[in-house]
């Protein structure tokens, strides 16, 4: 299994990027997906979650400003990010609960990290 983020960036202060992250490889089934985000010296903290029902969980820093969404279809999730501010600059991590066959329970897996710089 393989996830991919891609969308990331350099932005203003202000400003959107959506990232998106789509899962690979073998999925029986793929449960809640999220986005994390790290900034240098902290540590890893929640975004947004979305369940396979779509419903949300937000951080409340990000409340209002971030939408998160997902594609079943194409085992993809998206993160909106309007109002952009500085102290959103981290690299932001893809999040996925999956099960990859029936007979095994589900395990916890992460993306690479996509860089997002909220910066004038």
């Amino acid at each position: 299994v393989q996830l991919v983020e891609s969308g990331g960036g350099l932005v203003q202060p202000g400003g959107s990027l959506r990232l998106s992250c789509t899962a690979s490889g073998s999925i029986y089934r793929l449960n809640t997906m999220g986005w994390y985000r790290q900034a240098p010296g902290k540590q890893r903290d929640l975004v947004a979650q979305i369940s396979t029902e779509g419903s949300t969980n937000y951080a409340d820093s990000v409340k209002g400003r971030f939408t998160i969404s997902r594609d079943n279809a194409k085992n993809t999730v998206y993160l909106q990010m309007n109002s952009l501010k500085p102290e959103d600059t981290a690299v932001y991590y893809c999040n996925a609960e999956i099960r990859q066959y029936f007979y095994i329970p589900q395990e916890n897996y992460w993306g690479r990290g996509t860089q997002v710089t909220v910066s004038s």
